[in-house]
């Protein structure tokens, strides 16, 4: 992929923002206790956290050979695993080209066709966000007053307010140009490239059948549910790692979760900035100064940074070496 001047300004601008939340996050606050934090953390639990997440991206893969499978491709269920954390490795550098790239390599590796792998990532993804809204939905039923709260103060009256300021005529005109821009865009597509976006088209329509012809449906949801259970226990396991978070409730390691959910859905690499600030705030709901949250969330933001540099290096190396041990590369 050869980035252009204007899409490496694109995510040098992401990459800045992230930055810049960071920095809104820690401003105000004592550095030197909160690194005084850190250091005294029970690297243990972070381990056990650490590890978690790692049983997380396994059980992705085993999902993901699953898709595959039902549409009548033989992914090994090693180079599903490989192309997972390379793709998440590359995430680090440009967000959401993960994806691509992890569908790049199976389309090499085993010569699925590109737009089918991609259709399948397309269908897992689409549960997840579907498990991150009844976590979320969840976590407002039981936790209704804590979590209006929130929502009223930093989000309903920013919004009311930025609504309140707006011009509706140039709204409704943008709107409507968008969608005959969007109209005439893939009419010219057709006609310019008509066989090559019929390809297309069927390519990502036989990705997206992939879970309606999964013979072991329960087994796919049975993944999806142990991938954010697997979430949640890293969540939790990661709070004994500090004094400060070791007394908090269950519950509230699963509202952080949700929230580190919505913030790692943000077009910023690696979620740095925005993961700090929703996971500390996630947790000042519980009483928990932001100092002692933000400690938290570095502590397991780094871990799992870490985790993913280590291990999507090590796949890179793997799916290296085997390409070149391959009879057409000697």
């Amino acid at each position: 992929m050869i980035l252009d001047l204007k899409t490496a300004l694109k995510y040098i601008i992401l990459f800045l923002i992230g930055v810049g939340v960071l920095y809104l996050a820690f401003k105000g606050q004592d550095l030197a206790k909160i690194w005084q934090e850190i250091k005294t953390a029970n690297i243990f639990w972070i381990f056990i956290s650490a590890f978690t997440v790692w049983i997380a991206n396994f059980l992705r893969a085993l999902r993901w050979q699953m898709l595959f499978q039902s549409i009548d491709y033989k992914v090994t269920l090693k180079n599903a695993y490989h192309s997972l954390m390379i793709g998440y490795l590359a995430n680090l550098a440009i967000p959401r080209f993960g994806e691509i790239g992890r569908c790049s390599i199976i389309s090499k590796t085993h010569s699925v066709p590109m737009f089918s792998s991609i259709g399948t990532v397309i269908t897992e993804r689409l549960f997840d966000i579907l498990a991150l809204f009844l976590s979320a939905l969840i976590v407002l039923i039981f936790q209704y007053n804590l979590i209006s709260n929130f929502l009223h103060e930093n989000i309903y009256q920013s919004i009311a307010n930025r609504i309140s300021s707006l011009n509706y005529f140039w709204i409704i005109v943008t709107a409507l140009a968008f969608i005959l821009v969007v109209i005439v865009l893939i009419y010219f597509l057709r006609q310019k490239f008509n066989t090559k976006f019929l390809k297309i088209i069927v390519g990502l329509r036989q990705g997206f059948s992939s879970y309606g012809k999964l013979q072991q449906k329960a087994l796919f949801l049975f993944y999806t549910i142990a991938i954010w259970l697997c979430y949640f226990v890293s969540m939790y396991a990661c709070f004994f790692a500090l004094e400060e978070t070791s007394t908090l409730p269950v519950n509230a390691a699963f509202t952080a979760m949700v929230f580190s959910g919505f913030a790692m859905v943000a077009p910023v690499q690696g979620g740095i900035g925005v993961f700090h600030w929703m996971v500390a705030q996630s947790l000042v709901l519980y009483n928990l100064p932001f100092k002692d949250g933000l400690a938290y969330a570095t502590i397991i933001h780094s871990s799992q940074l870490l985790l993913t540099l280590l291990l999507g290096t090590l796949s890179l190396l793997a799916v290296f070496m085997v390409k070149r041990n391959t009879p057409e590369e000697r």
